[in-house]
């Protein structure tokens, strides 16, 4: 099925010129949008919480942050950008009430909307749009003339014109300066949690921290497990960002390259894809989704004690006493 790609052409701003668009949440994509939009020429409020550092923030960008009520209510597009699981709660009590027919509900993850935390009204339609890179590369691609490609997607039954604001919203961000593709709230959702858990965030914490113990246990220096299972994995990483596998295994040594053809399978082989699949029905069945909000509605207890505990892990450690050594590292220790 061939993709669906717009760009600054496909999408009118001036559709925007006489609307109010509400940015709920000054965090990493907030402020990224709210400026972006407001360089644009929209007219953005910001809904933030008063005494947080975002809100001060907002005040230093030139916003005047008021509350989540009140900018929904100022809105006629109103993008909700807060925590996923935060989100929920925020739009029954503050967004909902102040909704009016014709307004256009959007967000820039699917979650809540897709696992129905999330339901617009009767009157109202919904759009994702969803910048595929941190807020602070939406801002600064924005500031240097580009723009971060972007995902576009339509609640069932909106309108044309719906989409053609949500369109509008994205040339406002930048977004179509990079492309904006087009998919749903199902796929956006579904993939977004998929690649977290088993590759981005998920599988790769969890193999470094057992290649790390591996030659630990082995008796090898913690200092050297460090540097071959983490340090260095960011010369790699960087390599797939630029060219893929091929210029990745192009740019390594021979030696490296047949390790990986040889060996790499056997540590992610069959039974993997295996797990990875049972993973994926958690997702697309509310699983997962069930799971965090459960997890949520007792203080996060079971999240807080693993963060803690992990917080302290010794490749942690060893790693943060080794950073203080690379002048060249902007290090971050939390």
């Amino acid at each position: 099925m061939p993709v669906t790609i717009y760009y600054d052409d496909d999408a009118d701003l001036s559709l925007l010129k006489d609307k109010t668009v509400a940015i709920l949440g000054y965090g990493s994509q907030g402020h990224a949008q709210a400026q972006n939009l407001k360089d644009s020429g929209c007219n953005v409020v910001v809904g933030q919480r008063k005494g947080s550092a975002n809100y001060d923030l907002a005040v230093s960008h030139g916003f005047d942050p008021m509350t989540a009520a009140d900018a929904a209510k100022a809105g006629d597009l109103i993008n909700i950008l807060l925590p996923d699981e935060v989100q929920g709660d925020v739009f029954k009590a503050d967004v909902l009430p102040n909704l009016e027919p014709g307004n256009l509900l959007m967000c820039s993850h699917g979650f809540n909307v897709h696992f129905g935390q999330i339901t617009p009204p009767e009157g109202v339609d919904a759009a994702l749009v969803a910048p595929k890179g941190p807020g602070h590369l939406v801002r600064s691609e924005y500031e240097k003339g580009g723009g971060v490609p972007s995902l576009i997607a339509m609640y069932p039954g909106s309108s044309d014109s719906s989409k053609q604001l949500a369109l509008a919203y994205a040339k406002g961000i930048g977004g179509t300066r990079g492309g904006v593709i087009e998919t749903t709230f199902a796929e956006e959702t579904e993939t977004d949690l998929f690649g977290e858990q088993v590759v981005l965030c998920g599988g790769v914490s969890a193999l470094v921290k057992a290649g790390f113990e591996t030659l630990v246990e082995a008796g090898y220096q913690p200092e050297m497990a460090y540097f071959e299972c983490m340090h260095e994995l960011k010369l790699i990483v960087d390599l797939f960002y630029q060219g893929g596998l091929n210029y990745m295994r192009y740019s390594v040594s021979n030696t490296a390259e047949y390790g990986d053809y040889t060996r790499g399978p056997r540590i992610v082989g069959p039974e993997v894809k295996v797990e990875m699949k049972k993973i994926l029905d958690e997702i697309q069945s509310g699983k997962f989704a069930r799971d965090w909000l459960l997890e949520n509605k007792v203080n996060q207890a079971s999240f807080g004690a693993t963060r803690r505990r992990e917080r302290s892990h010794q490749i942690e450690e060893v790693g943060a006493q080794l950073r203080s050594m690379m002048t060249w590292i902007d290090s971050k220790e939390v």
